[in-house]
């Protein structure tokens, strides 16, 4: 691996790394923040998911998160949002491509040579992030807008694995959805009933696990109502009681001003899990 950035931040280190990914066949970067306490001792993991048309850095240079992990003492991995170089596959559209993986497995060509980053964020990021860097396995998942999707999916489909998670502004029913179903029909074909395998509002009717949901959004979010409907997931989880505390922040938008605003409570929620 590669250490491309090395930065005091509040007591620790924020860095950025390249390295090989096998699963997605191509470098990936990825930020890596470690607390002071890192110096002596292995601290427990929160992995970040950044939303379309993000890399690394949206998150490590805007959401205002080492402050709050350095005082719980948490490692904070925020990896890029798809696989990225030459040869990998694009869209001139920002919704698809490059920056909008939408944290699955592709299963159609062209994507699927290269767009499976739900087998790099659940299995070859933390083996590599607790093989390099000295982290404990305990984890936990949150992430923002097309990443707040892909850390309550990947929470709901791995039970037992995260020991929290929540989102900023998810995207809870792709299915249904513009965002999600035109990245669903390129990915993984027409076929919707393949679609719900990758559905947060789809998943909950049958998961195994009752890891509570913290979720915010802010009411002046211009995509609320055409590509969020922060009410479906309430139904959702209403109908099958799994614990829910969704937050409509008046005047905030989907912008990392509203993800900075609430860091520190998200992070909050994290370390009390991660430190119980």
């Amino acid at each position: 691996m590669e250490r491309l950035e090395h930065h005091a931040s509040f007591g620790g280190w924020q860095s950025v790394y390249r390295h090989h990914s096998a699963v997605l066949n191509c470098p990936m970067n990825v930020g890596i923040y470690l607390p002071p306490q890192a110096t002596n001792q292995r601290c427990p993991v929160l992995y970040w998911l950044s939303g379309l048309t993000c890399t690394e850095q949206n998150a490590i240079t805007k959401a205002g998160l080492q402050q709050h992990a350095a005082k719980h003492g948490l490692i904070v991995v925020a990896p890029d949002t798809s696989p990225r170089g030459e040869g990998i596959v694009d869209s001139e559209d920002y919704d698809l491509g490059m920056g909008a993986s939408f944290y699955l497995n592709a299963t159609q060509p062209p994507w699927a040579a290269h767009y499976r980053m739900y087998d790099y964020v659940v299995q070859e990021l933390p083996i590599w992030v607790e093989a390099n860097f000295p982290a404990t396995d305990a984890r936990s998942i949150f992430g923002h807008s097309m990443g707040g999707h892909g850390a309550l999916i990947i929470a709901l489909r791995n039970p037992g694995r995260y020991r929290s998670v929540s989102a900023f502004a998810p995207v809870v029913a792709p299915s249904r959805l513009p965002w999600g179903q035109k990245a669903f029909r390129a990915y993984l074909g027409d076929e919707q009933l393949s679609w719900q395998s990758w559905d947060t509002c789809a998943l909950i009717k049958s998961a195994p696990e009752r890891l509570p949901f913290l979720v915010d959004y802010g009411d002046a979010d211009p995509f609320l109502t055409t590509q969020l409907r922060p009410e479906l997931l309430q139904v959702a989880c209403g109908a099958a009681n799994h614990p829910l505390t969704l937050r409509m922040q008046p005047g905030y938008d989907h912008s990392y001003y509203f993800i900075a605003s609430f860091m520190g409570e998200h992070i909050d929620w994290h370390g009390a899990a991660l430190l119980d």
